[in-house]
């Protein structure tokens, strides 16, 4: 894979990036792999993130290190990692769960969000965080939803169409493996009525957590998988001409009024020393406010994407977390300088 110093965004799967699906970059103390969604998801990539890391640190700079629990040249890795996360499972059999939440078609749709994106980049105290959670009965993935849609609900205090916000989840650790590389995330969705308000955190984040729990069941898993092969059946059987128009569709407009995704590393074990700030980022195609959450060294690590042309969404954000008692420090704000994909190269 190419290695370049630079933060500007080249083509995946191209000349410029030797014709492979992921690239590294680096600038000043600033180190980077970018990689396309269609390999891989956040939890299956950080264990090749930590091998790397390990080799850099240990091969750079000379420091000596404890191996232990990181893929290392010469190791050998169990097929539980690379292999079929679901084998031992009956798909072909799976049952319609007990709780599918309809499709919300009407969502609010935030104006102005067609300008280039941006990237802010936020440290906030684990503590804070965690102990909001235990207060309000809600979840780091609950309690953030509540504090957008309150922020959504200053931005556009005249929209009465209900706020949705789309919450990734793991389906592979839900249906009980936890290790493997290969992709299977989707996202679970949470919806707040205009008529319902927000100002009782406790009572919000709890409705909210109950709606992440309710579609974060393994029979909700396992039938996503059912439907997923399915889907794939009937791809394989179009032209290609048709796949790319389905899949042209598939990834254009919004699917949400914002997403939420949180990679659960809290620690890169005997490198945490060395690493002062973690984020994680996302193309900012899916909704126009996208945040991504990465925890580790006692600090959650908060990266906002927007396609606002100004701060307005972020500012209310700011505040809601500081009537949350949520202290913030912003480390930094930069346009998107993502690795972009033509996806109808691949199917070339």
């Amino acid at each position: 894979m190419t290695v370049r110093n630079s933060w500007d965004a080249i083509i995946l799967g191209t000349e410029a990036s030797n014709f492979h699906l992921g690239a590294w970059k680096y600038q000043g103390k600033r180190l980077a792999f970018e990689v396309d969604h269609i390999l891989t998801d956040g939890s299956g990539v950080l264990p090749y993130i930590k091998s790397t890391l390990y080799l850099y640190l240990t091969r750079k700079y000379g420091i000596a290190l404890d191996p232990t629990g990181y893929r290392l040249p010469g190791s050998e890795i169990p097929e539980s990692e690379t292999g079929n996360p679901f084998a031992h499972l009956d798909i072909e059999h799976a049952e319609p769960p007990l709780y599918q939440k309809p499709a919300i078609e009407n969502f609010m749709r935030l104006k102005d969000a067609d300008h280039p994106p941006k990237f802010t980049y936020i440290k906030l105290s684990e503590e804070q965080v965690m102990r909001n959670c235990k207060t309000f009965d809600g979840s780091p993935n609950a309690f953030l939803a509540v504090i957008i849609a309150q922020a959504i609900r200053q931005f556009e205090p005249d929209d009465k169409d209900p706020i949705t916000v789309a919450i990734s989840v793991n389906h592979k650790a839900i249906l009980g493996n936890t290790n493997n590389y290969r992709l299977f995330s989707n996202v679970v969705t949470v919806d707040f009525p205009s008529d319902k308000p927000l100002d009782d955190l406790t009572k919000a984040c709890t409705v909210t957590r109950g709606q992440i729990i309710l579609q974060s069941q393994p029979e909700n898993s396992l039938w996503a998988l059912k439907k997923q092969n399915e889907s794939r059946q009937k791809l394989d059987s179009l032209s290609l001409q048709m796949r790319l128009g389905i899949m042209e569709k598939a990834l254009s407009g919004d699917r949400s009024t914002a997403t939420i995704s949180y990679v659960n590393s809290r620690s890169f074990g005997v490198l945490d020393p060395y690493i002062e700030e973690q984020y994680v980022l996302f193309g900012p195609d899916v909704s126009p406010i996208g945040i991504e959450v990465a925890c580790i060294n006692h600090a959650f690590f908060l990266s906002i994407a927007d396609r606002f042309k100004d701060d307005g969404f972020l500012n209310a954000f700011l505040r809601e977390l500081s009537k949350a008692s949520v202290d913030y420090e912003i480390k930094g704000q930069e346009p998107c300088a993502l690795c972009g994909f033509d996806r109808p190269f691949l199917a070339q």
